[in-house]
């Protein structure tokens, strides 16, 4: 099987189809739809077609290491908007929506209004910009992979830092996943203020405690 890389094929089709001048296309992805613990961040990014970043791929096919770099890079050379939904918000509204609200701010915190949004999934965000869908698209759209490394190093980062005020999950190395040492430190030291209560695993423990 041969191993898909992502292309500008993407963007190329869609600026050509929709006669594009000025206004840019941006790649959407998210990072943190499935742990107990922890925001959820998304990033839009607008790639200069002459200017792309060397490595760009879908962020989980990616080394931590090797994942920084490469976002150093697109942060130089391209234009990035970051939006996130607290864990308060994705208890509120369930972690689709939350998902949807950080993909809209990560839109609004572009530098420049996009024309279009590329966006990873089947599932369409409310966005300001016409949205085109793209199942697996961090593996087929540059744009879209530049957005999931943004997404999942600004998380891993802000996760690192809740690992430091809160020592016993984890999260450092878990990034809020049910791993082992999360469960251990959940059977330990309990709920923390950080943990989403609407998930079935932290919700059946508070109601196991009460």
């Amino acid at each position: 099987m041969v191993k898909e890389h992502p292309t500008f094929d993407i963007e190329n089709n869609l600026a050509g189809a929709a006669r594009l001048d000025a206004r840019p296309i941006a790649g959407i992805d998210e990072a943190g739809r499935g742990p107990w613990a922890g925001p959820v961040v998304a990033a839009a990014v607008i790639l200069d077609p002459q200017d792309l970043p060397a490595g760009l791929a879908d962020s989980k096919t990616l080394t931590e290491k090797r994942r920084e770099a490469i976002a150093k890079e697109i942060h130089a050379r391209a234009m990035v908007g970051v939006g996130v939904a607290s864990v308060e918000e994705i208890d509120a509204i369930n972690i689709l929506q939350a998902t949807f609200l950080a993909m809209a701010r990560a839109e609004e915190a572009l530098p420049v209004a996009p024309a279009i949004c590329i966006v990873d999934g089947s599932q369409k965000p409310a966005l300001k910009a016409r949205t085109h869908m793209v199942v697996k698209g961090d593996a087929k759209s540059l744009s879209i992979a530049a957005a999931s490394i943004i997404a999942k190093t600004v998380r891993d980062d802000m996760m690192r830092t809740l690992a430091a005020e809160h020592p016993h999950y984890a999260w450092e190395k878990n990034k809020g996943y049910g791993a082992q040492a999360h469960r251990a430190g959940l059977d330990a030291y309990g709920v923390t203020p950080h943990h989403r209560k609407s998930f079935a695993p932290i919700h059946n423990m508070l109601c196991a405690d009460s």
